[in-house]
């Protein structure tokens, strides 16, 4: 169980520190004419959400199921932040869809987190 907590907490880590380097690049490097503001917007949004799902990933070890719980937020972290995040910084809405599948695994995630 110390390994399973171990490897959780260093994935909340190391998922916080990407989070806070994107959301410096979305600060200071992030830049887009005024018509694209939507596209900062869906930057922000998917930061916020890869910032708080972080944190969730730090009580992970915490849980009863980790590996699941920890699982079902990873993935849904990457589907659902790692669409948007694509889609803000290269124009391309090709992996939105995903959005919803990840949006879905991070709320089955905190479900698990409850378990």
């Amino acid at each position: 169980m110390a390994a399973a907590a171990q490897l959780w907490r260093r994935i909340g880590a190391l998922s916080g520190a990407g989070a806070l380097g994107a959301a410096s690049y979305g600060a200071h490097g992030f830049r887009r004419s005024e018509r694209e503001e939507y596209l900062k917007e869906l930057f922000q949004t998917a930061n916020q959400h890869h910032f708080l799902h972080s944190l969730a990933l730090l009580a992970v070890p915490r849980c009863r199921y980790p590996h699941l719980t920890g699982s079902l937020l990873t993935m849904g972290l990457g589907l659902f932040s790692g669409a948007f995040y694509y889609h803000a910084v290269t124009g391309d809405p090709r992996f939105n869809r995903a959005a919803p599948v990840g949006g879905t695994l991070l709320i089955l995630g905190w479900l698990a987190l409850a378990l």
